[in-house]
């Protein structure tokens, strides 16, 4: 079984998500890929989000595929879709316990998805997911929903198209762009308020940005997880998900 594709959820820049404190929001996003990768749209990744529940006891995990799925679109029984959760003691703590959460399919309706390993303490649910309920573990510990959604992700396109090409004019300017170390160029006020126009103006001056991908569909796989299932390695979580297809 290979892996297809992989993504990130990314909050501040980090690949960290605080069980702590008020809840957060972590997302990652990628709806433009390459020709291999939209081959297979029930693998091709266009979302993943992460946030914890108000009172702080359940993390909410969101992973979206087939960003332009019609109302026939369908998850692959032949495709693994994969959390990776990531708990630590501290932030930029040098080791981590991982927790798998792996769903796959015996048909478009009917998920499985196992939290770590049941038989050490882990969780299973299973069943038709497609109902605005879902379907809830014995346990209660887990809860998912599997199906087709409009597409939360909302970007200017174009306007992030002319942002980049504006960049890269920067870049190759006399003098040439200054980096720091972590990569980041310094740009001076009138390139960024340039750039910053461009992402709010659909690349037009005076322009309301719009939704590209207003209208698009995914489909939507939605966990509810009870925190003590993926924090056994500390308060501070990292969610990475991956899909894989045999």
């Amino acid at each position: 079984m290979s892996m297809n594709k992989k993504i990130v959820a990314t909050l501040g820049g980090a690949l960290l998500l605080t069980t702590m404190g008020v809840p957060m929001l972590a997302m990652g996003a990628d709806h433009i890929d390459s020709p291999a990768a939209m081959a297979n749209p029930a693998a091709d990744i266009s979302d993943l989000y992460a946030w914890n529940n108000e009172d702080q006891t359940r993390v909410n995990l969101v992973l979206d595929v087939n960003h332009n799925a019609g109302t026939d679109g369908a998850f692959g029984p032949g495709t693994q879709y994969v959390f990776h959760v990531h708990s630590m003691a501290a932030y930029g703590a040098a080791e981590s316990t991982e927790t798998q959460i792996i769903c796959q399919f015996a048909a478009a309706d009917d998920i499985s998805c196992w939290v770590g390993d049941p038989a050490d303490g882990g969780d299973f649910v299973s069943g038709d997911a497609s109902g605005t309920d879902g379907v809830t573990s014995g346990s209660g510990g887990t809860r998912v929903f599997a199906g087709l959604r409009d597409d939360p992700f909302f970007m200017e396109f174009e306007g992030f198209g002319q942002a980049v090409n504006a960049v890269i004019g920067a870049a190759g300017a006399t003098p040439p762009l200054a980096f720091d170390a972590a990569g980041c160029p310094a740009v001076d006020a009138a390139t960024s308020g340039a750039v910053v126009g461009l992402l709010q103006g659909s690349g037009t001056a005076d322009a309301m940005a719009s939704d590209t991908f207003e209208g698009s569909n995914v489909l939507s796989i939605v966990l509810s997880i009870d925190k003590t299932l993926i924090n056994s390695g500390g308060p501070v979580l990292a969610v990475w998900a991956s899909t894989h297809s045999g």
